[in-house]
């Protein structure tokens, strides 16, 4: 029988990130059984599995490491990006940030593309949820690319403004994938 995150204790006291925790979960619970992206889900993962990949499949899938290879991926696009916030701070290190960017950016799609062939594989749950983890990351994305434009043409804090949406949508992507990794290797949170 499965563990809803709903059916889990909450912690005593109602602090600021008990409050924060409650409704995170609360929201990962609702993703995880609403089928409204069922018809998606099935469209995307027929397509998926379709690709004519061969012995790819398993090299993206990480068979040779004993587990999956798009957590080990989507440290350079994470660690560009956290790095050139850092960056950010420190003047006259503007080229480096903007590097870091570019070379995150870069290191996207193999993240991107292993990633979604472990997601064809996944429970109906966990690809649900799998489906949101991939919206975000389009977000940041899409913010880390106009951050680099901006930063290319010269508008700075303009580039390093989408730089902290993008990295914000980083955080909410991160979040959603470890939720999808942690409930794959142990189906549900411990009581």
């Amino acid at each position: 029988m499965d563990t809803h995150i709903s059916d889990l204790p909450v912690p005593p006291g109602r602090s600021a990130l008990g409050t924060a925790s409650t409704w995170w979960l609360t929201a990962l619970d609702r993703i995880e059984h609403s089928t409204q992206m069922d018809p998606a889900v099935r469209a995307l993962r027929k397509a998926i599995r379709a690709l004519p990949l061969g012995g790819t499949r398993d090299l993206l899938r990480g068979r040779a490491l004993g587990h999956p290879v798009h957590p080990v991926l989507v440290q350079v696009p994470i660690g560009c990006w956290l790095s050139a916030a850092v960056l950010d701070f420190v003047p006259g290190a503007q080229c480096g940030g903007t590097v870091l960017t570019a070379v995150g950016l870069a290191g996207v799609a193999p993240a991107a593309v292993a990633g979604w062939v472990d997601w064809a594989d996944l429970p109906p749950e966990q690809a649900r949820v799998g489906l949101a983890h991939a919206a975000s990351n389009a977000v940041a994305v899409t913010c880390y690319a106009i951050a680099l434009t901006n930063r290319l043409s010269g508008r700075r804090t303009k580039g390093r403004l989408w730089s902290v949406a993008g990295l914000t949508a980083v955080a909410v992507t991160g979040a959603l994938g470890g939720h999808v990794a942690y409930r794959q290797a142990v189906g549900a949170y411990p009581a």
